[in-house]
C-alpha cells in the first residue's frame, strides 16, 4: 500500500468524540471516497479540551481520545480500507497555567536552571530588574496586591511530589527547593532534620537533582512512617497565612525569591517576558529550533509513524516557529530515517508533511522546506474569489461607506489594526523586537546614538505596512523574494517617518537580513542579528494574524464573503484566467498540495460564503432590500438606544447592523420553516453567539479586555427582536422571501466550488460535515457535533435510482452535495493518476454567456476529463431550484481544443453521452449545473457512478 494521498476528511477530536467514535464513521467516509483522516491533533491536551491545541504532554496519545490503544483500534479499522491518517501537530507552543504542565511547573520552580530552561522561548535578560532570570507570571484576576491581601494566593504541601507551591485557584506556583529548609525551620526543631537536607542539597549554585530527590525521599519515607508529621509541616505552612499581616509578610517574601514573578493578568501585554501563541497567556512559545526542544515535542511522533500509527503530520502555525525551513527540513529527515521501521502493512513511501501556512495572493511557498504543501488556504481564496462577480465591487463599496460613513478601503482598517495591536495586545513582544535591535545599534559607535524610541517608531511603521505574514531570513541572510519584500516594505515605511528618523531605515535594513548575519563577526555580534531577526519575524506573524483575521475583518464589512482566512478584500475577484494560473502554478510546485473551503479556523462556512457571493452579481437588488430591512427595524434600534438615556448612540450602529444582515442571510438555512419556532429559536441563538464574538473582535464598540456589557447587550436584544415570530413587524418574512430568492444560485456556486475542489490539481481537504451544506459560523459554532447517522442513511438512500433522480428538487436537504462528492471521489479513487499527474488545460467558452461558464481539462497517459461549471448564476437559474433552462444558454459552448477532439465522452454525473469538436452548454447543464465528462479511456476504469 503506497502512501497516495487522493483526499482528507478533517475531524475534530474531543472526549466526547474520540478514536473508537471515528472508528465507526471509517466505513462510511470510505464509501464516500476519502484515503486519509486528517485528525486534530491527538497530544495530550488540558482536560477537556474541545480542540487539542492545547497540548501539555508531547510523550503520550491523549488518553481522553482513547490513548495509544483507541488510536491503534482506529488505525486497524482504516488499513481494512487502504486508507491512512495525517495527523495534527503542535511544535510551536504548549499550554501552560493550572497544574498539568510538568515541563512549565519545572520552569517555574527552578529558572535558568530547569531542565526546560531553553525549552519554553523565555528572554531571560530582559532590563526590568523585577524580571530578570525570573519568568513573568501574570495569572492573577486583580492585582498581586489585592490578592495578597484577599487571601488569594496560599502555600500548600503535596505529600505526594513533596512540593511545595502556592496556589491559586486552578494555578500552582512551585516553590524552589531552596527555600524548603526556610519553610520547614520552625522553633521546636520537629523538622529540622528535613530542614537541613534540603539545605545541603541546595547549599550550592546550580541543580543538584540527586540530592535534592534524596531529601524529598528522606521526607517522603518519614511521612509514610508517621502521618502526624504531615500536621508540623501544616503548622510550618501556617507562618506563611494570607490572613495575618505577618503572614502575608512572610508570604510575600518567600514569594519575592522565586524564579517567577506573580503579577496581574492585564500586566502581560506590556511586560511579559516568554512568548505566546499571538496573545493567549494560556499557550507558551517553544523553542523547537533546539534540537533538544525538537527531541522532546517529536520523540512521540516518530515512534507512531515508525509503527504505522500515522502516516503523515499537519504542522501548525508554521510561522511562530523561529526558522520554519530549517524546522521542516529537519522534520522530513527525521521521519523518512525512520521509514523503514514501519510496518508492511503501513502504507510505504515518503512520509507526508502539510503546513499551515497563510499565503498572501502573490505568495508562494518556498520549495526549500521540503514539505507537500499548504494546507489549502490559498486555494480556499481562490475559488472564493473565482466566484464573486466584479461588477458588485464598486456599488458594494460606495454602499458600504454611505451606511456607515467609513471609507470603502480595507487596506486603511488593516494598517489601523496593525498599528493598534502593537501598540496594545503585543506590546510586550513589540519592546522585546525593539530592545533586541537597540542592543545591536548600542554594540557599535556609529550606531550607538539611535535611541529606543526612535527604534520603536521605525519598527511600528514596517510593521503597519508589513505586506505577509512574515519573511523568512536566516544566517544566510535574504532569499531574493524576501529581499524583493523589505526592499518595498521599508521604501513604503520610509514615507510615513519622522524625516529625523529615516536614516534609521537603512540600519534597521541592515540588520534585519539585508547583512547576512554569516558574514557579521565577532561571533556575539552575528548571534545579536539572528536574535533580532528570531524576534521581529516571530513577531510580524502575530501581528497580521491579529489585526487581519481577528480585528479588521469583523470592522470592515464590504462584502463578508471576502473576509476569510488566507484571503484578503482587497482582492474581490479572481479571473478565469488568473484561476487557470494558480491551477498550473501549483500542478507544477505543489501538486500534492490540501485544497481546502472549509477549516476549524474559517469565519463562516463554505455554503455560506457561495451564498453571500450572489450579491455581488445583484449589489442593487440586496442593497435595496437592507435599505427596506433597515427602515422596518429602526423602531427597534431606537427603542433599545433608550435604555442608556445619556448616551445617543444606537445598538447596532450601522457598521455592525449592515454585517449581521449579512449574515443573517448568507447562514439561513435552506429549509428554514418559519412556522418551527424552536429551528427559529436554534438559529437566533447561533448568531447571537457569532455577534458577541464579532463585536468584540472588532474592537470598536467593545473588546475581549473591557467588554461594554451594555452595548452588547442593547445590541442582543436587536437581534432578539428582529428574529422574534411574534413581533408582527415583518422582517423574518422579508429575510425569508430574500433568501429564498437567492439561495438556489447559492448552491449553484456551491456545486462549482465542490466541483472544482475535486478536481484540481492538490489533494482535496473536506472539513467535517461539509459532506451536506456547510452553514456554519465562526468557531465555536462550525465545530459542533456532526449527525453521521443521517449521512449514512443519506449514503444509502443514493443507491435507489428514485432518490438519485430527486437530488435537484430536493436539494435542500443536502443530498445533492453528498451525491456530487461521492460520484468525483470514487473516480478519483480509480483514475487517480489523472488528478494526481495529469495535465492541467484550460478550456475555452464561446457564445453569449461564455463569462458564466468555468471549464478545465485533466489529462495522462490517454485518459481525459473535462471539468465544467457555473459562474455568476444569479440572473440565470431558476428561483427555487439549482437548476439552469437550456434555453437561456443560446448559442453558448465549450470549445475544445486539439487534443480533446475525437473522443467520445461520458458525463459521470448524469451519464449523458456527448461527441464531437464542441460541447452544447444548455445539453450540459440541462440536469446539472456541473459536469464531469470523461473520454472512453477514462470510462473503462471509472464504470457508473451517475444518476
Amino acid at each position: 500500500m503506497d502512501n497516495i494521498i487522493r483526499s482528507t476528511a478533517r475531524l475534530q477530536l474531543h472526549k466526547d468524540f474520540d478514536f473508537y467514535a471515528a472508528r465507526d464513521q471509517v466505513p462510511y467516509f470510505a464509501q464516500l471516497g476519502i484515503s486519509h483522516l486528517y485528525l486534530s491533533p491527538i497530544h495530550t491536551p488540558r482536560a477537556g479540551s474541545t480542540h487539542g491545541y492545547d497540548v501539555v504532554d508531547y510523550g503520550a496519545v491523549s488518553a481522553e481520545l482513547g490513548g495509544e490503544e483507541g488510536l491503534r483500534a482506529l488505525i486497524a479499522e482504516l488499513r481494512k480500507y487502504d486508507m491512512g491518517v495525517i495527523a495534527d501537530l503542535v511544535p510551536n507552543h504548549m499550554a501552560i497555567g493550572g497544574h498539568d504542565n510538568r515541563a512549565w511547573l519545572d520552569l517555574l520552580e527552578w529558572g535558568m536552571q530547569s531542565h526546560y530552561a531553553n525549552f519554553f522561548d523565555v528572554d531571560w535578560d530582559v532590563a526590568d530588574p523585577m524580571l530578570r532570570h525570573r519568568v513573568h507570571a501574570p495569572f492573577l484576576g486583580k492585582p498581586y496586591g489585592e490578592a495578597l491581601d484577599d487571601g488569594d494566593l496560599s502555600l500548600q504541601f503535596d505529600p505526594k511530589e513533596v512540593r511545595f507551591f502556592v496556589q491559586y485557584y486552578e494555578h500552582h506556583f512551585p516553590i524552589n527547593p531552596r527555600y524548603y529548609g526556610e519553610i520547614l525551620n520552625r522553633r521546636d526543631g520537629l523538622m529540622a532534620s528535613h530542614a537541613a537536607n534540603f539545605r545541603a542539597a541546595t547549599a550550592t549554585k546550580g541543580r543538584r537533582e540527586n540530592k535534592v530527590e534524596e531529601a524529598r525521599q528522606f521526607l517522603r519515607d518519614a511521612i509514610a512512617a508517621d502521618p502526624a508529621l504531615l500536621e508540623h509541616i501544616h503548622e510550618c505552612i501556617a507562618d506563611y497565612d494570607p490572613n495575618t499581616a505577618k503572614g502575608r509578610t512572610h508570604l510575600h517574601r518567600l514569594l519575592e525569591r522565586q524564579n517567577f514573578r506573580l503579577a496581574w493578568w492585564r500586566t502581560a501585554s506590556d511586560e511579559i517576558n516568554w512568548r505566546r501563541f499571538f496573545d493567549v497567556l494560556e499557550l507558551a512559545g517553544l523553542r523547537v529550533q533546539e534540537l533538544s526542544t525538537f527531541a522532546i515535542v517529536h520523540a512521540n511522533t516518530f515512534y507512531l509513524y515508525s509503527e504505522g500509527l500515522i502516516d503523515g503530520v499537519r504542522i501548525d502555525h508554521i510561522d511562530g516557529l523561529a526558522d520554519p525551513r530549517t524546522y521542516c527540513r529537519r522534520l522530513r529527515r527525521a521521519l523518512s530515517k525512520i521509514s523503514h521501521r514501519r510496518p508492511p502493512e503501513a502504507p510505504q513511501g515518503k512520509p507526508v508533511i502539510y503546513v499551515e501556512k497563510i499565503l498572501a495572493p502573490a505568495e508562494r511557498l518556498s520549495k526549500e522546506w521540503e514539505v507537500d504543501g499548504d494546507t489549502g488556504y490559498a486555494f480556499m481564496n481562490e475559488i472564493g474569489a473565482l466566484l464573486h462577480d466584479p461588477a458588485g465591487e464598486e456599488p458594494l463599496g460606495r454602499a458600504w461607506t454611505a451606511l456607515t460613513g467609513q471609507p470603502h478601503d480595507f487596506e486603511l482598517e488593516e494598517k489601523a489594526a496593525r498599528r493598534r495591536t502593537v501598540q496594545t495586545l503585543l506590546a510586550a513582544d513589540f519592546n522585546a523586537c525593539a530592545l533586541a535591535l537597540h542592543q545591536i545599534a548600542r554594540s557599535d559607535m556609529h550606531t550607538r546614538d539611535w535611541t529606543l524610541g526612535a527604534i520603536r517608531r521605525v519598527l511600528t511603521e514596517i510593521l503597519v505596512e508589513f505586506p505577509v505574514y512574515r519573511t523568512y531570513m536566516d544566517a544566510r541572510g535574504r532569499s531574493p523574494e524576501d529581499e524583493a519584500l523589505m526592499s518595498a516594505t521599508l521604501a513604503a515605511a520610509r514615507k510615513n517617518c519622522l524625516p529625523s528618523d529615516r536614516d534609521l531605515i537603512d540600519f534597521l535594513d541592515k540588520w534585519l537580513g539585508g547583512e547576512p548575519p554569516l558574514d557579521v563577526t565577532p561571533v556575539r555580534a552575528r548571534r545579536a542579528r539572528l536574535r533580532a531577526i528570531a524576534r521581529f519575524q516571530q513577531l510580524s506573524s502575530p501581528v497580521a494574524a491579529k489585526s487581519v483575521e481577528d480585528t479588521a475583518f469583523y470592522r470592515y464589512g464590504h462584502l463578508l464573503s471576502r473576509n476569510e482566512v488566507g484571503s484578503t478584500p482587497l482582492q474581490f475577484f479572481l479571473s478565469a484566467r488568473d484561476f487557470h494560473h494558480a491551477c498550473r502554478a501549483r500542478l507544477r510546485r505543489y501538486p500534492n498540495c490540501m485544497l481546502a473551503t472549509a477549516t476549524h479556523d474559517h469565519k463562516r462556512g463554505e455554503d455560506v460564503r457561495a451564498r453571500l457571493a450572489v450579491i455581488s452579481e445583484l449589489p442593487e437588488h440586496w442593497l435595496m432590500h437592507v435599505a427596506n430591512w433597515r427602515q422596518l427595524n429602526r423602531h427597534l434600534k431606537s427603542s433599545h438606544a433608550q435604555l442608556r438615556p445619556d448616551d445617543g448612540e444606537e445598538a447596532p450602529d450601522s457598521a455592525d447592523e449592515y454585517m449581521l444582515y449579512q449574515m443573517i442571510m448568507g447562514a439561513w438555512p435552506p429549509d428554514m420553516d418559519l412556522g418551527n419556532r424552536e429551528m427559529l429559536a436554534q438559529f437566533a441563538e447561533r448568531i447571537g453567539q457569532w455577534q458577541l464574538k464579532a463585536l468584540r473582535e472588532a474592537k470598536r464598540n467593545s473588546n475581549w479586555i473591557e467588554p461594554d456589557t451594555d452595548y452588547e447587550a442593547r445590541a442582543q436584544q436587536f437581534l432578539d427582536a428582529i428574529l422574534d415570530p411574534e413581533a408582527g413587524h415583518g422582517f423574518l418574512l422579508e429575510m425569508d422571501k430574500f433568501v429564498n430568492s437567492i439561495a438556489a444560485a447559492g448552491i449553484v456556486n456551491s456545486l462549482t466550488q465542490v466541483l472544482v475542489k475535486l478536481t484540481a490539481p492538490g489533494v482535496p481537504d473536506m472539513y467535517q460535515g461539509c459532506d451536506l451544506w456547510d452553514f456554519s459560523f465562526v468557531d465555536p459554532d462550525n465545530r459542533r457535533p456532526v449527525n453521521y447517522q443521517l449521512r449514512q442513511e443519506y449514503l444509502r438512500d443514493l443507491e435507489k435510482p428514485e432518490v438519485r433522480y430527486s437530488l435537484v428538487p430536493n436539494w435542500r436537504d443536502g443530498r445533492l452535495k453528498q451525491f456530487l462528492i461521492r460520484s468525483i471521489l470514487n473516480a478519483r479513487a480509480k483514475i487517480p493518476r489523472v488528478f494526481a499527474q495529469g495535465g492541467y488545460h484550460a478550456l475555452k467558452t464561446v457564445g453569449a454567456l461564455e463569462e458564466h461558464v468555468f471549464c478545465f481539462a485533466r489529462e495522462f497517459q490517454g485518459q481525459m476529463v473535462i471539468v465544467a461549471g457555473v459562474r455568476f448564476p444569479a440572473e440565470l437559474s431558476e428561483k427555487d431550484s439549482p437548476r439552469i433552462h437550456s434555453d437561456r444558454w443560446q448559442d453558448t459552448h465549450i470549445q475544445l481544443s486539439r487534443q480533446f477532439r475525437d473522443q467520445h465522452w461520458t458525463d459521470l454525473i448524469t451519464d449523458a453521452q456527448y461527441s464531437g469538436d464542441n460541447l452544447p452548454v444548455g445539453r450540459l447543464f440541462a440536469d446539472f449545473t456541473v459536469a464531469l465528462l470523461v473520454n472512453d479511456a477514462a470510462k473503462e476504469s471509472v464504470g457508473n457512478t451517475g444518476v
